[in-house]
């Protein structure tokens, strides 16, 4: 070894943190299965991100290493790669998962591994303790927060409460949105819910005929369906019942995913809106420029859209949370890092505050609406007042 070559790895080795590995990062979700869309998407946007940054030096001369692991969006199996990343490959934090059903097992273990997870796809409130958990932050609002806002407008729309039923997972998702329309239609007034139509069906399955069955018998035609369901059976449902009711109106919860709703729809398929935590793609949103420009630079065979949207998103707010750490990048100094971000905007428009009692990022909800096989911003003057009197 020449002298020049020495003096450079000596000083290479002075100037780089002692712990200058990978920072490596887990993320249990479906990868395969009837939600594989989903997985897919949120890993795909974590990893456009991560790789734009590893690009740039990464962090602290690290780089940003993404371990993810297939649960085919099964509890039990969640629950084994958990386990499996935290003890045995030794990530900093999870970030990502998938899901209400594998949250309710994957949040005790995050809170007995004493290990962030954060950004979990899902509004399920088994991730919003009050006070907040040290070891979960989250990017999106509940569930809770879309119910609400669903059940404002459609009864400001003139939809009554008894022309509203449910169609669900049977499972902590399903009840999640079930409970949160309820507990809504309570405070806006309505205490006769026990009398309103609610079917399910079986995750991980397309079994809804029982249920749109179910409902074409209903005393009281519904006008507006609250659906909290993966896209493969929301879409099943939605074109069954739309060949009976054409003019009922289909509103989903965010997991459902819009544009993997809309390409298992029908093309004429109308009436369909979709609740989200991301903005409409053709929006004007620095973000969305950010996050295009980066999936067509590092994932160019990637179709955007808005899950991998939303994964692209929780990628950078972590970052941001790393870039504030002084010093080693540990398991807590990552939950110090993001707790210190105050008045973030990361291209959203909206100022991220985190705190040690404040875990979740934003509160806005956006709507979209799903029209003979094209996506468009929703907006509540849309429903036609004639066919919901």
């Amino acid at each position: 070894m020449s002298k020049n070559i020495l003096i450079a790895s000596v000083l290479w080795c002075l100037s780089t943190p002692l712990w200058a590995d990978d920072i490596k990062l887990g993320m249990t979700t479906a990868l395969t299965g009837i939600s594989a869309a989903l997985g897919n998407n949120v890993r795909d946007g974590v990893e456009s991100y991560f790789n734009y940054i590893n690009q740039q030096g990464g962090v602290q001369g690290r780089q940003l290493k993404l371990l993810v692991k297939d649960d085919g969006y099964e509890p039990e199996r969640a629950a084994f790669n958990m386990r499996e990343m935290i003890d045995q490959d030794n990530v900093l934090a999870i970030i990502g998962n998938v899901g209400t059903p594998t949250a309710i097992v994957t949040v005790p273990i995050t809170n007995q591994k004493k290990t962030l997870l954060f950004g979990a796809f899902s509004g399920g409130e088994v991730l919003r303790a009050d006070p907040p958990s040290r070891y979960v932050m989250n990017y999106r609002p509940s569930y809770a927060d879309e119910t609400e806002k669903l059940i404002a407008g459609i009864l400001n729309s003139g939809i009554k409460p008894e022309q509203i039923a449910f169609f669900t997972q049977q499972d902590g998702f399903g009840n999640a949105g079930y409970l949160g329309a309820i507990n809504a239609l309570k405070r806006h007034g309505y205490h006769d819910t026990d009398k309103l139509w609610h079917v399910r069906y079986s995750r991980n399955s397309l079994n809804v005929e029982g249920a749109v069955a179910t409902l074409l018998n209903a005393a009281i035609e519904p006008k507006a369906i609250i659906m909290a369901g993966s896209y493969a059976p929301s879409a099943r449902f939605i074109e069954l019942l739309q060949q009976e009711l054409p003019e009922t109106w289909f509103f989903n919860l965010s997991f459902v995913g819009s544009y993997a709703l809309k390409a298992s729809l029908p093309k004429d398929a109308r009436n369909v809106v979709v609740i989200q935590a991301v903005p409409y793609m053709r929006s004007h949103y620095p973000i969305i420029d950010e996050y295009l420009t980066n999936l067509k630079r590092y994932s160019p065979a990637l179709e955007p859209n808005d899950v991998s949207l939303e994964g692209y998103i929780i990628a950078k707010i972590f970052h941001q949370g790393l870039m504030g750490i002084a010093d080693e990048i540990t398991k807590e100094s990552i939950i110090d890092g993001l707790e210190q971000l105050h008045k973030t905007d990361i291209g959203l428009g909206i100022p991220i505050n985190y705190s040690k009692d404040n875990h979740q990022a934003i509160d806005k909800l956006w709507m979209i609406a799903i029209n003979q096989g094209k996506l468009e911003p929703f907006s509540w003057s849309k429903l036609d007042m004639l066919q919901v009197q």
